[in-house]
């Protein structure tokens, strides 16, 4: 079906924010669906993108009703195994396993029988059928040396369910080789590696900030502690004790001099008035004879 030019344009606009978002912001990814199925309801992309924007959302009934919408105009099978995971989405894991074992699969591709498997595996284990998921993703693509787009993913759900069925040696060969063959990050099996084998992650940048934090920081005066404020008032005393030690011979000293030259000073006063007195005694014994 085609459509006029400018609306094209607008749809055009709303399925490139759809796919841009839809990984880091699903919500914001289905606000542009929902625009773009409003303007082109009868486009099968429009349906489909739709559909992977209610799926990532866990909107999983609407997802599954585009999906459906989108296979009917196209008459594709390719949605198939997420059609299925939607069934396990809304908690009917057996609708899941019908549709694994249905026709269709037979005309997927290979990338679409393996996802078909990853999510047949998953219904087993909504079930507590961990033995029988395990038995499930051991295929000729798991075994193969090859890596393949779905390599890292297969070889993942393989090492948790063997990790969920306590086969812990197993897991960790499976999980090491997730790693090997997962060149874009797709899984976090290093991370769970890594668990494994014990390793403990600690956030450097936060362990940076404290310390940064730290340096630099007034510490209020209750902070400091009592014995510190007596241990610096000891040692303040003992100062001036040595300094009144090194100082008194001294200052004693200089005060015996200054006394010394006083007395000195007072006893020739003393004598110099005996000896006005003498003078003036003579004086007044002339007058009065004269």
């Amino acid at each position: 079906m085609s459509l006029p030019k400018g609306l094209a344009e607008d749809v055009s606009r709303n399925l490139v924010m759809v796919a841009r978002l839809i990984d880091e912001d699903p919500e914001g990814a289905y606000g542009y669906s929902r625009v773009a199925l409003r303007l082109a309801s009868r486009v099968a992309a429009v349906r489909e993108a739709a559909g992977f924007a209610a799926y990532a959302s866990q909107k999983f009934s609407e997802a599954l009703a585009e999906f459906r919408a989108a296979r009917r105009m196209t008459g594709n099978v390719d949605l198939w195994p997420v059609m299925a995971d939607c069934e396990r989405g809304l908690g009917r894991p057996e609708k899941a396993l019908d549709m694994a074992g249905a026709p269709e699969v037979q005309k997927l591709d290979k990338a679409g029988q393996v996802e078909m498997r990853l999510v047949a595996a998953g219904a087993r284990r909504d079930l507590d059928q961990l033995d029988a998921a395990i038995v499930t993703l051991q295929s000729p693509e798991l075994a193969s040396n090859s890596v393949q787009p779905w390599t890292a993913r297969l070889r993942y759900a393989y090492a948790d369910a063997l990790l969920a069925a306590g086969r812990e040696g197993e897991a960790r060969e499976w999980f090491a080789k997730a790693v090997e063959s997962d060149k874009d990050g797709s899984t976090d099996a290093s991370d769970r590696l890594a668990e494994l084998d014990g390793v403990e992650f600690v956030d450097a940048l936060d362990e940076d900030d404290r310390d940064e934090a730290a340096v630099g920081e007034p510490v209020a005066d209750s902070e400091v502690p009592v014995a510190d404020v007596a241990d610096e008032a000891a040692v303040a005393d003992a100062a001036a004790e040595d300094e009144e030690d090194t100082e008194s011979p001294e200052s004693g000293s200089d005060l015996d001099d200054e006394v010394s030259e006083v007395s000195e000073v007072s006893d020739k006063a003393d004598k110099a008035e005996k000896a006005e007195d003498s003078e003036g005694d003579g004086r007044d014994e002339s007058d009065l004879k004269g």
